[in-house]
């Protein structure tokens, strides 16, 4: 199967078929949810965030039931705190759904509730927690999981802030059973993308989102179809990609500047990049790499304002900032903040 990326690439879908049990191209990924004509699964579908909405969607819109959606519980968001349903539970609502709310999926009245559900398949796509045994062994065909990087590179929490921050040029998603290990389980199906120059993680799980609901959807075809085997992931090859917290996004200008680039897109827009400046935290948007013939001269976030820009110096020249957000404020172009602050020369960022 092949699919066209979000920059004109072509973005390759592979899925493993029982018959050959050789990797193989399995047909185009536009309505892929509606492929095959064997009888649909009864599925429940886990998933919470925006990225794991497309995968949702698709299989409302494929040959199999979704009889229910598991979703994390309700959260505070906004400035009144007021609880607000996770993306995929108010698709649910939606669509008319049962949704679960369990504090723990391990949690007995849960278990009880997935079993009088009777699944023959759990898709899950971002939930946010670990299914233990006991629910993995419910359903007749497993827990299928899309992971949004090819494994068994950045098993874990973050793997397209992973692919970004290092520098990746090419990630994707893959279909996986899952297993008590952290994404270790065998794999399915992978879909590939190139990573953009410009890319934040923010543009990068967009595409991935859409690309994987068509894997997700085809991989559950050829479930149902009896065309698909999973395979053990290499055993080389391993990295891991665990949750990134908010001190991880901090800056450090004594970086180079295609380091301090990666961290900035890797982190947006979640949980957003920041440093310092006279003694308060200063949210960043990306940057850029600057042509500016003095920029070597800049100390490691050194600023320097200029009319329409205002550059931070790193260990191997200097960055253009894009837009800022002091605390309590919207963010702001960067030139517009600066004028406002009245930089002095020397000022530097922490």
């Amino acid at each position: 199967m092949t699919a066209v990326g979000g920059h004109g690439e072509r973005t390759g879908v592979t899925a493993l078929r029982a018959e050959s049990n050789r990797s193989g191209p399995t047909g185009s990924s536009e309505g892929a949810g509606r492929s095959g004509t064997g009888p649909g699964l009864r599925l429940l579908f886990a998933g919470t965030p925006e990225a794991a909405v497309p995968s949702l969607r698709a299989l409302l819109d494929s040959r199999h039931t979704v009889v229910a959606v598991l979703t994390r519980s309700d959260a505070p968001a906004g400035r009144g705190r007021r609880m607000v349903r996770s993306p995929v539970g108010a698709l649910a609502d939606e669509a008319g759904l049962p949704v679960l709310t369990p504090r723990r999926p391990s949690d007995p009245e849960f278990l009880d509730t997935l079993r009088a559900l009777a699944p023959d398949c759990c898709a899950i796509v971002a939930y946010g927690a670990l299914v233990p045994r006991a629910a993995l062994d419910v359903p007749r065909y497993g827990w299928v999981n899309l992971h949004f990087s090819l494994l068994p590179a950045w098993r874990g929490a973050a793997p397209v802030q992973a692919a970004v921050r290092h520098g990746d040029d090419i990630t994707g998603a893959a279909t996986f059973r899952l297993e008590e290990g952290l994404d270790t389980g065998p794999v399915y199906g992978v879909v590939t993308e190139a990573v953009a120059p410009a890319d934040t993680a923010g543009d990068l799980l967009g595409r991935l989102a859409r690309s994987g609901a068509a894997l997700l959807a085809a991989t559950i075809d050829g479930i149902a179809d009896g065309t698909l085997v999973p395979r053990p992931q290499p055993v080389d090859g391993v990295s891991h990609a665990p949750k990134v917290a908010v001190a991880d996004a901090q800056v450090d200008w004594a970086a180079p500047t295609a380091a301090v680039d990666r961290l900035v897109r890797s982190v947006t827009p979640d949980p957003g990049a920041w440093t310092v400046f006279r003694g308060e935290r200063l949210g960043l948007g990306p940057v850029l790499p600057a042509d500016f013939a003095g920029g070597s001269e800049l100390k490691p976030g050194e600023l320097h304002a200029e009319k329409r820009r205002v550059l931070a110096g790193t260990a191997t020249g200097a960055v253009v900032l894009g837009e800022v957000r002091p605390v309590g404020r919207r963010p702001m172009p960067a030139a517009d903040w600066a004028r406002g602050v009245r930089i002095t020369p020397g000022e530097v960022l922490g």
